[in-house]
């Protein structure tokens, strides 16, 4: 007998990225929270841990020839540079984790999500978050008091480059007003997994069923 719970779907990689400071880190930790059904990638990086980081959980912490090592060995899925650091992520835990039809949740920007959408084209979802106004982006920036002002001055330098890829992105999320936005981006997720494509399961669900009628 048919039973659409058992229809069998494929994960997806549902990716944010933005600007420094517009609230994409907000929106990923609401909806990891919210949502059981995803868990964020853990990505390798050869930046020093923020106070509170934990290694494994928030990054894996590297040193620049490990991650050298993993990249040439093609066991990055992607990776960038990025403010004198670098950020890739792991293959092999993604693949296995689409496989197994779990959703996996990016926090990279927009050199990763390009890498990202080459590698696995069919199954990267992508938002861009944007500030409202360049004023808000400064003054969440300068909120954070963790960065020293010529961290901040800089990542307002490239925040226009950023934005510029917005264009490359199926979605867009103007990051206006919190609640909306979480709202917004948690129905982009429930939409990308009713994807015909994605069910693996749903043509054999559909003979099964015209088997019955």
């Amino acid at each position: 007998m048919s039973d659409s719970s058992t229809i069998e779907r494929r994960g997806l990689l549902l990716v944010l990225s933005s600007p420094s400071g517009a609230g994409k880190t907000t929106l990923a930790r609401h909806l990891m929270e919210t949502d059981p059904g995803i868990s964020m990638s853990v990505s390798v990086t050869t930046r020093r841990p923020r106070p509170g980081e934990v290694d494994g959980k928030d990054y894996t912490f590297v040193d620049e020839p490990a991650f050298k090592r993993m990249a040439d060995a093609g066991e990055l899925l992607e990776w960038a540079r990025v403010f004198d650091n670098y950020y890739g992520t792991p293959r092999a835990p993604v693949e296995a984790a689409i496989a197994q039809g779990r959703d996996i949740l990016f926090d990279i920007d927009w050199q990763g999500a390009q890498q990202l959408s080459e590698k696995m084209k069919h199954d990267v979802v992508r938002v861009f978050i944007l500030p409202p106004s360049v004023s808000s982006l400064e003054q969440r920036l300068r909120a954070r008091a963790q960065d020293p002002d010529e961290v901040v001055r800089r990542r307002m330098d490239e925040a226009a480059a950023e934005i510029s890829h917005w264009p490359e992105y199926d979605y867009v999320i103007v990051n206006t007003d919190l609640k909306k936005s979480m709202h917004g981006l948690g129905a982009i997720l429930a939409a990308e997994r009713l994807r015909r494509d994605r069910l693996n399961g749903l043509t054999a669900f559909v003979r099964d069923m015209q088997s019955q009628l």
